[in-house]
């Protein structure tokens, strides 16, 4: 968390930003365009992301989104909130049709397996991501939908976790 951590929620949980949903990902586009892809939004926040690679199921062509994430020891876990706004984001899609992504993270492209959480497994996670990001509560009652959550568990982290050293 950094020191505008805080300021981000507090934006973050105004009931009406999000309608303004478009603009802050074009704002987001436009800082990372500036810093050459280093920064976003999310860095200037101090909220922990990731870049999610993957394919479009459709048209097979790869499609980089940012997205708050939260650490785990084997990857990192997302959300498909979208602000708590009625439709899945597209993302989502591509993440279901696919087993595996790639993970953008402090310049660092990693091979990810994909998997949505259910049930318990889904419930915990969930309390990880609200640690993360409280607004996740809004989202949830924004919405009627149930937001996806998902499991990336990234090549290296998995190694790493298989290590008995």
């Amino acid at each position: 968390m950094g020191i505008l951590t805080p300021l981000a929620i507090k934006i973050g949980s105004i009931p009406w930003m999000p309608k303004y949903f478009p603009q802050i990902v074009k704002c987001d586009k436009a800082i990372a365009a500036i810093t050459g892809q280093r920064y976003g939004l999310l860095d200037i926040a101090g909220l922990p992301n990731i870049t999610l690679i993957v394919r479009g199921r459709r048209s097979g062509v790869e499609r980089s989104t940012e997205l708050l994430a939260a650490p785990t020891p084997t990857g990192w876990l997302i959300a498909g909130s979208y602000f708590g706004g009625p439709d899945t984001p597209q993302w989502v899609h591509n993440l279901r049709a696919t087993d595996t992504a790639a993970v953008r993270h402090e310049g660092v492209t990693r091979t990810a397996s994909v998997r949505e959480l259910d049930g318990e497994e889904r419930a915990t996670a969930w309390q990880v991501l609200r640690s993360t990001w409280p607004n996740f509560d809004l989202d949830e009652k924004r919405t009627d939908r149930r937001i996806p959550v998902f499991s990336l568990v990234t090549e290296s982290s998995a190694l790493e976790a298989g290590r008995s050293d």
